[in-house]
């Protein structure tokens, strides 16, 4: 019988393997690094916008299998998306992540693949360094994120 969990095992396996969005955006007009201490995974997120719109959005840098998997993951959902909507999917995977409230999974698409973070409190931080990071870089503060 297929299993959800092999499905966001998997997701998670390809998108740390091939990384959607690897790379420096040269013509980004917004940049901030990541750092998480704790796994030694540093990223830097690069986003290109248009108004209040994220025309593109990219990440480099190194880490394990979840920041690698997240990054990416957080990427493809990011892009189109207005600061707002980023801002409102931040609120949502950050609870998925953190919190027992009931998370619309379908909204969240294949970010749900994260949600068994949740029971590993050391790899929530792994997950969640480029949110944190992407949220900075939205809200203006270029003070490098660290997520002690």
């Amino acid at each position: 019988m297929f299993d959800i969990k092999d499905l966001y095992q998997e997701v998670i396996v390809d998108h740390n393997r091939s990384p959607r969005n690897f790379g420096k955006l040269e013509d980004a007009d917004r940049t901030l690094e990541g750092y998480n201490p704790l796994c030694g995974d540093k990223l830097t997120l690069y986003i290109k916008t248009d108004g209040d719109k994220i025309n593109d959005i990219a990440f480099d840098g190194s880490g394990c299998a979840i920041s690698v998997a997240s990054a990416s993951l957080m990427t493809d959902a990011m892009k189109g998306k207005t600061l707002q909507e980023a801002e409102s999917l931040f609120n949502h995977f950050h609870s998925l992540v953190t919190t027992d409230d009931d998370v619309d999974m379908e909204q969240l698409g294949k970010l749900a693949a994260l949600a068994g973070v949740k029971a590993y409190p050391a790899r929530v931080k792994c997950a969640s360094l480029c949110w944190h990071t992407m949220h900075s870089v939205i809200q203006g503060d270029n003070t490098p994120v660290h997520t002690e």
